[in-house]
């Protein structure tokens, strides 16, 4: 299993570092056992945790209200869940790369 996601009974729990402020949304990879997200949004008033579920919604498939925020609001460390109807896509992501949702 791989160190940046962990499945329960009924969700996968996501550990990202999260950079605001990019040029572009995109993976930059896993560093320290998190993977590292770059979002466009700044860091104020929230934006930059909405585009952050935004873009996982549309890397995973899901719907953005299943990617839920648990922990680490205001940090850049953070904690996303979604369904575990998304395995299957974390599984091919970590397999393959992260080439398959650099661009969206």
């Amino acid at each position: 299993m791989s160190e940046w996601f962990q499945i329960t009974d009924d969700s996968i729990y996501i550990e990202i570092k999260a950079v605001p402020g990019a040029s572009k949304n995109e993976i930059a990879g896993i560093r320290d056992g998190r993977l590292c997200v770059r979002v466009a949004a700044a860091p104020e008033d929230g934006k930059a945790n909405a585009c952050l579920r935004e873009f996982l919604a549309k890397a995973l498939d899901c719907a953005k209200r299943d990617t839920v925020l648990t922990r680490g609001e205001k940090s850049r460390l953070k904690t996303v869940s979604v369904p575990v109807s998304c395995e299957e896509r974390l599984r091919e992501i970590d397999k393959k790369g992260f080439n398959l949702i650099k661009k969206m």
